[in-house]
């Protein structure tokens, strides 16, 4: 190794960033980036995004200096200002919409968490708008949610052993972990090892994915089944005292009620709606019972439905009536770091935010209002049409921090006449230029990881890990500085009362008596982990038990105990509708070289995944005439996109998945074709759970032929 090349330890943000990694430097410049060996996050494991990293901090099309609208907005006309420029423009506008119509004017709205979420939301509250707008109603909070009011905060699967005992029993639900890179604190690969040492493996999807390849139960439900198929195993577990009896007396509520409940929900009874033989769910049901430990991964695919909620909910009861919960090798709650402050903790002497500007007959009246009582955000189909309607009244003011609603949202049309004819105001802060940032007003250029210093405690699980900067390309800034510093114009010092961020990430670690400079020298830091917590304080929950019968829910007027509820465009809900789009519509599913709309941009990610897909059984191909490789449209009743098919027989012949958030940053701006190949398009704006707001993104119907 010369003199001038070295390699630092630092912490992967190529997706939900939990993957330490060694970086190469040659000189200032990086030149690679290597999975950490010695790593008990990710063991040595990268991914593809992860890897081609060097690739994207030195692309010739990142955003390098912030930009102002030179033109009408989508004519693609920028002129480069300072720093200092921009941020007193924000904070001109901002304060100025604040003063003559009331905080609740502006909204902020952010992409998929990065390390930007521990101030979006602590900016949105100190500046007094309830108007927060996130991806949140279909990725992650339904079921966050559930996880809060049934047992106090959210399990998760024991894949890392930490009291020597591994699950010897993995249900998969909803989730494609093996190919996401890392999610919700967790590394992908360590899944997979989980997967090899279960003595037993379920895996529940529509789709055929890797771990269903090998695994000894393969529920290949209909898309949309979800509640029905994990009711009738709850069924199936207390019929048959298959039930964990200490548990559910000593730590349940309404156990009895929850009995009753379910009687109705026999095997036979969900065989018919989920497509799966009622052996089949006997068998699985019977052996995730008796299989200890066990555990449940769950994923995305829970969340993108109309029963979402009660889905989330009836997946925490598998859980509890088999006593799998925060016992080794089941489903737990991490014991963080000592001493590394949760970052969404209040700074001392906070005393609110500037809510006395809002105006009286509005304060602090979210524009989705009470429509979804169990959503925490202001519900973003709900919110981008009120910028239309004006109703109950129109936003004057955004600032969308890593996010690409055009191609990532639904209602793309909706949103592009919003932020052209209607938003008086938009900033958007990101890494490239994307179709959502050409209607802006002002664009900032955003840090990529590489280029932050940081304590990555996002998830709050059992770890904290430094990232450390390498690297400034042009005059790129990580987004919590410039939301740090127009937080400080415009007075909000009591939520961020830290001069700079590195004050800030001192706070953090100030627990712990070492400085961020100190900490970030350890690389990790890990908590003792403790099991059966519930033994000793109860859970979190307001009768202190775990609530298979929701106290919460009922006082909300909301079912305490699931339901299944048909999705409301299906074969079933709509057969007259069905006989013109008969194939059930997937989408939202990942890939691993991609993160959402990322990435696309990027040649040696690309040139491994080059066009959109839409999966589509062979012989359903065969009958309209299609081939692997052609081009087809793929319409609902909304719209028509063109996608290339990929021929899959581990897809029901009636059900197609098509990837979503695709646009094509190649082509000729300011549309880059967005329109073209976005799946998002085709669904409609009038079916939401009607507890969270979550969309079918999973269960919705098409037609599809040959281009």
């Amino acid at each position: 190794m010369s003199p001038t090349t070295r390699v630092v330890r630092s912490s992967c943000r190529g997706c939900h960033g939990v993957c330490q990694v060694l970086v190469h430097m040659e000189g200032d410049r990086v030149v690679r980036v290597a999975g950490d060996p010695d790593s008990p996050t990710s063991r040595g494991y990268i991914c593809p995004k992860g890897a081609a990293a060097p690739e994207i901090l030195y692309h010739k099309d990142r955003l390098t200096h912030p930009l102002k609208r030179a033109g009408m907005r989508g004519e693609n006309r920028w002129e480069r200002i300072s720093w200092e420029e921009a941020i007193s423009e924000i904070t001109e506008r901002l304060d100025r919409v604040r003063w003559e119509s009331g905080t609740e004017y502006f909204a902020l709205a952010q992409g998929t968490g990065r390390p930007y979420t521990e101030y979006t939301n602590r900016f949105a509250n100190a500046f007094g708008t309830p108007n927060f707008v996130s991806p949140g109603h279909n990725c992650f909070l339904p079921r966050v949610i559930a996880s809060s009011i049934t047992v106090g905060a959210l399990p998760i699967a024991d894949i890392y052993g930490f009291g020597d005992e591994m699950p010897a029993c993995v249900m998969n639900w909803g989730c494609n972990h093996t190919e996401t890179g890392a999610s919700d604190g967790m590394c992908g690969a360590m899944f997979k090892r989980a997967l090899k040492q279960a003595k037993k493996v379920i895996v529940v999807d529509p789709r055929r994915i890797g771990p269903a390849e090998k695994a000894d139960y393969w529920l290949q439900l209909r898309p949309g089944s979800e509640c029905a198929l994990a009711l009738a195993m709850i069924n199936v577990i207390i019929s048959e005292d298959l039930y964990d009896h200490e548990f559910v007396e000593k730590y349940g509520f309404g156990f009895d009620r929850l009995a009753d409940h379910v009687r109705s929900f026999t095997p036979e009874w969900a065989a018919p709606v989920t497509r799966v033989s009622a052996s089949l769910i006997r068998s699985a049901a019977r052996t995730f019972a008796t299989t200890k430990p066990a555990c449940i991964q769950w994923g995305n695919g829970i969340d993108m439905s109309t029963n979402a909620f009660q889905t989330a909910r009836a997946l925490l009861i598998l859980m509890g009536i088999t006593g799998n919960i925060d016992v080794p090798g089941g489903n737990v709650f991490w014991v963080p770091p000592k001493g590394i402050r949760p970052k969404g903790h209040k700074p001392p002497d906070f005393k609110g935010g500037g809510g006395q500007f809002m105006s009286a007959e509005k304060k602090a009246t979210v524009i989705s209002g009470n429509r979804f009582p169990f959503t925490p955000d202001c519900h973003t189909p709900t919110f981008w049409k009120s910028v239309i309607s004006g109703e109950p009244y129109r936003v004057r003011a955004i600032w969308i921090v890593g996010s690409n609603p055009l191609s990532t949202a639904t209602q793309g049309p909706t949103i592009e006449r919003a932020l052209k004819d209607y938003m008086e105001y938009t900033v958007v802060s990101d890494l490239f230029m994307t179709p959502t940032a050409q209607l802006a007003d002002l664009v900032l250029p955003a840090a990529h990881w590489l280029e932050q210093d940081d304590v990555v405690f996002m998830h709050e699980v059992w770890c904290a890990m430094s990232r450390k900067k390498l690297a400034q390309i042009g005059e790129a800034r990580d987004d919590r500085d410039v939301i740090l510093e127009v937080a400080h114009r415009l007075g909000l010092n009591d939520a961020f009362p830290w001069p700079d961020r590195y004050a800030y990430l001192d706070w953090i670690c100030e627990g712990t008596g070492m400085r961020f400079e100190e900490f970030k020298e350890k690389d990790i830091v890990m908590g003792e982990m403790r099991y059966r917590k519930h033994e000793e304080r109860g859970f979190g929950t307001p009768s202190r038990k775990f609530e298979f019968y929701s106290t919460v829910m009922e006082h909300a007027g909301r079912p305490p105990l699931p339901v299944y509820v048909e999705p409301p465009l299906s074969p079933v809900s709509a057969p007259e509708l069905a006989r013109d789009y008969p194939l059930i519509l997937m989408t939202g599913t990942k890939v691993l070289h991609y993160f959402h709309s990322e990435l696309h941009q990027i040649d040696s990610l690309r040139k491994r995944h080059p066009d959109p897909l839409v999966e589509i059984n062979p012989e359903t191909a065969a009958r309209l005439g299609i081939s692997d490789g052609d081009w087809v449209s793929v319409e609902s009743p909304h719209a028509k996109v063109r996608l290339k098919a990929k021929l899959f027989d581990g897809i029901a012949p009636d059900v197609v998945n098509a990837e979503h958030a695709w646009w094509y940053p190649e082509a000729t701006p300011p549309d880059y074709r967005w329109k073209e190949s976005c799946v998002n398009l085709l669904f409609g704006d009038d079916h939401f759970d009607p507890d969270t707001g979550a969309e079918p993104l999973k269960c919705y119907i098409c037609r599809i032929a040959p281009v």
